[in-house]
Parts: C-alpha cells; structure tokens; sequence
C-alpha cells in the first residue's frame, strides 16, 4: 500500500512535469543544458533564504511560538522574493548567451528561441521547488503508519501532491510571463508574478483547511497558464486549428525553369 501511494502521489505532482520535459526538451541539448543550469540557479536562491531564515531563528527567542510563526512566514516571503531575483539574474544570463549563441551560429540566428529558453527556465523552476517541496512527504507515505489515524486530515498527502503540480505549472507559467515583461520593460507584470508567487505561497499557510488554499491556487494557475499562452503568441484560433487536426495546403508552385538540371560527367 505504502509504494502504491509514493508512485501515485509522484505521478499526481511530477506527471505532468515528466511529459513536457520528455516531449519538449530532452531531444534537445541546449533545453537540457538551459533546465540544468535553472535548478542550480534556484538551489542558490533557496540556499540564501535558509540561511536568512536560520540566523533570524537563532537570534530570536525560540521558545515564543508565535514568533517562530511569524518567522516562518517572513523566511518563506524572503525565499520567494529570492527566487524572482534569481530568476531576473538568469534572464540576464540567458539574453548573453543567445546574443553569444546568435554569433557563432552559421545563418546569425541563435539555435533556440528566447522564448524557448523562458519556458525551459520555468519548468526548471518549477522541477527543482516541487521536488524539494514533496520529497518528504513522498519518503513518509511509504509508510510505516496511516494518515488520519490520530485525527489529523486523510488528505494530507493527495493536497500535498496536487499543490506540487500546481507549483511546478505556476514556475512554468511565470518564467515565460516573467521573460517576456524583461524584454519589453513591462514593469507591472513583473510586479504582477511576484505578487501572485507571494499570494501562492502565503495561501499555503491556511493549511490543513485545504479548501481554502488549494481551490485559489489552482484558480491562480488556470489564470497564469491563460496568460503565458496569450504572451507566447497563442490564440482561439490556433487552439482550433490544432483541434482540427488538418494540414495547412502549401499553395506554392515551383517552376519548372528554376529547376536545376544535375551535371553529368
């Protein structure tokens, strides 16, 4: 019972995760290379607000509860604060390296789009923050023990997972909505990501009443997710046209006088 809940729950938050990195970037070197280098960047974002929030609890009084509450909260607002600097920091990077990639390229365009980059660097975001964030209630639902037993919410364990798949989905959406307000100096949608990201991680603290922290957070995905597809260029009509399933007809001709006539020994 204990492996068939740690498989379902790992399925339920990094299903979705696993399916866009096999299908949009594993056959593609440079996306490896740019989801890689997006954990790492987001490791040394969490390792700062560790030690930011380690050093505050060691300079307080630690046997006032109250106040080791509020510090939680305080260390979880400075971690997401961290995360969108770190993310501004890997906008950076990544604009050098296509301008580096854009150089050396034969035809003077960089092998992977930018937007290709802001998407993999959402995911990778949002790869890194889920799994760090359900590693452990993974390890317990192996078992020994039953949730619930004492009291305590059943739920536990299957909310924890479907916010896992929500974050990793929000890390995604962000990273393109967050790409493109850089490029085009939309201030107030970057200061729209941070507010949602501190609206996200704020509402995660209501728990264990699961309804009122799980339905917002899957409402604030659906309208991310709405937003970074408008951003990327998409529309109803291309949803429509890829429901269809049919091929647009190549309407161009070809001359016969611009055909090349291979030379004969």
């Amino acid at each position: 019972m204990g492996a068939a809940a740690f498989f379902g729950l790992a399925g339920i938050a990094f299903g979705p995760a696993l399916a866009l990195v096999l299908f949009t970037v594993a056959s593609e070197p440079l996306r490896v290379i740019v989801l890689v280098a997006g954990a790492f960047f987001w490791l040394v974002s969490l390792l700062l607000a560790s030690l930011i929030w380690f050093v505050s609890v060691h300079l307080s009084d630690r046997e006032d509860a109250k106040l080791q509450y509020n510090l939680l909260i305080f260390g979880a607002a400075v971690s997401v604060l961290l995360q969108e600097a770190f993310r501004f920091a890997y906008f950076k990077l990544l604009k050098k390296a296509d301008e580096g990639l854009a150089m050396v390229s034969e035809d003077g365009h960089s092998p992977i789009s930018f937007r290709q980059m802001a998407y993999v660097s959402g995911l990778s975001f949002g790869i890194i923050s889920g799994v760090f964030s359900v590693i452990n209630i993974l390890a317990d639902s192996i078992g020994p023990g039953t949730v619930g037993i004492h009291g305590d919410s059943p739920y536990y364990f299957i909310t924890s997972a479907f916010l896992t798949m929500a974050l990793v989905l929000l890390h995604t959406f962000w990273g393109v909505i967050f790409f493109d307000a850089c490029e085009k100096g939309r201030y107030w949608c970057l200061g729209l990501v941070v507010a949602s990201h501190l609206l996200t991680s704020g509402l995660t603290f209501l728990n264990p009443w699961y309804e009122a922290s799980l339905v917002p957070i899957f409402f604030i995905t659906l309208c991310m997710g709405l937003w970074a597809f408008v951003t990327a260029g998409g529309s109803l009509h291309n949803i429509l046209k890829c429901l269809s399933c049919k091929q647009q007809d190549d309407s161009r001709v070809m001359m016969y006088s611009a055909l090349q006539v291979p030379f004969e020994d």
